[in-house]
């Protein structure tokens, strides 16, 4: 499963004065096959753009 990861990615990769490289934090996190890796990379978190018109 890829979700159960995101939230660490995005820490570690956006969320910080020094973020890591993707690559090592997606190789760190088990995260081996390239569809997996694809969805981690390319993701847009719209959650809360998109909850107010629900």
């Amino acid at each position: 499963m890829v979700g159960e990861h995101w939230e660490e990615f995005k820490r570690r990769t956006k969320e910080t004065d020094d973020p890591e490289d993707p690559e090592a934090v997606l190789d760190d996190l088990g995260v081996d096959r390239h569809c997996c890796r694809r969805m981690l990379v390319s993701h847009k978190d719209l959650v809360d753009i998109v909850a107010p018109y629900q």
